[in-house]
């Protein structure tokens, strides 16, 4: 987990006992909140990061960061639908190509995103990490959606950064 002090830069997952957060000052302490963070949410115990992003990309890329910041928790959409919200409708293989270069999956969800089918295309920690993750996701939703079932609370909303304004 890497961070400046404007927010995570780079997050990459590694072997069992190998965490460690790269930052100084404000960085640091970012980069640490970040993971603890992350944490809890592969834990099943947290579905919104509140920690800042800030990653380098070009305009196309962060435009498709930004799309998927809005895909709902435990929710997936296609590279293709994707490509038609951003008005390029057969952009699907260069919206796989910025999922493919996002530097903070999970706290931007590029594993949201599922081939048109639903087939589950590549991610960077491997495909069975993908898997796992929107499983733990719907398991999450679900258990919530039984949970709080007549109370009025509203889990179709989206859940992640861009509810709250925030952009990669």
């Amino acid at each position: 987990m890497g961070a400046a002090p404007e927010g995570v830069t780079h997050l990459r997952f590694a072997g069992k006992g190998r965490e460690r957060e790269v930052g100084a000052g404000a960085a640091l302490a970012i980069a640490r909140a970040a993971r603890v963070e992350v944490l809890a949410f592969l834990s099943g115990s947290l579905a919104t990061f509140t920690v800042p992003v800030a990653v380098a990309g070009t305009p196309f890329q962060r435009a498709v960061w930004a799309e998927i910041a809005r895909i709902p928790y435990g929710e997936s959409v296609s590279y293709g639908e994707l490509a038609a919200r951003l008005g390029v409708p057969r952009g699907a293989r260069a919206v796989g190509a910025a999922c493919a270069a996002n530097p903070v999956p999970v706290l931007v969800p590029c594993h949201r995103v599922v081939g048109g089918n639903g087939s589950l295309r590549g991610f960077g920690a491997g495909v069975n990490v993908k898997s796992w993750l929107l499983d733990l996701e719907r398991r999450v939703r679900a258990r919530l959606r039984e949970r709080y079932q007549g109370t009025g609370a509203g889990l179709d909303a989206p859940t992640e950064r861009a509810s709250r304004g925030k952009e990669p």
